[in-house]
């Protein structure tokens, strides 16, 4: 058996990609996540990044993580599991899969568990212990969501864009 190497790269390589290319998106000095929300029969339904609603410009809302409250980026930053639930046009999401750059807030994943998303693939977890994190992962057990970290393969692939 000769041990070629794989010339294609695999579903969850392809998915987490998309994910990780729509986080370059966001225009967050700090944190850029990205989310892509596909079908049982492995087709991209809906992407995200996080940023602020449409409308509300980059330049006129805080990117800062400190401040005032109302000066911090928190209060107005849609996350981008959120986005790319809301960006999906198609009616219901029942049965997808979400791949997500980083381990879902509590906000998104009560929104994850709504739409009917069945599991989650996640890069990241360096929030895992967060209260925000900590109960998510509750909810998201408690709903049967199948959580699995990404495993990444060390394939580098380089664009040219």
């Amino acid at each position: 058996m000769s041990d070629k190497r794989q010339d294609y790269i695999s579903w969850d390589e392809y998915f987490m990609g998309v994910a990780q290319l729509s986080a370059m998106r966001s225009k967050d000095p700090n944190t850029q996540v990205g989310a892509c929300i596909v079908s049982q029969d492995n087709k991209i339904l809906s992407m995200g990044y996080n940023g602020f609603p449409i409308g509300c410009s980059d330049d006129e809302f805080p990117w800062s993580r400190e401040g005032e409250e109302l000066e911090r980026k928190y209060v107005y930053t849609v996350h981008s599991e959120l986005n790319a639930i809301l960006n999906y046009r198609g009616g219901s999401l029942e049965g997808a899969k979400l791949y997500v750059t980083l381990f879902p807030c509590n906000e998104c994943a009560k929104a994850i568990i709504q739409a009917g998303i069945r599991e989650l693939i996640y890069d990241d977890n360096k929030y895992a212990d967060t209260v925000s994190v900590i109960a998510s992962r509750r909810m998201l057990e408690s709903a049967g969501v199948v959580l699995k970290r990404y495993r990444r393969s060390g394939r580098k692939i380089q664009l040219e864009l």
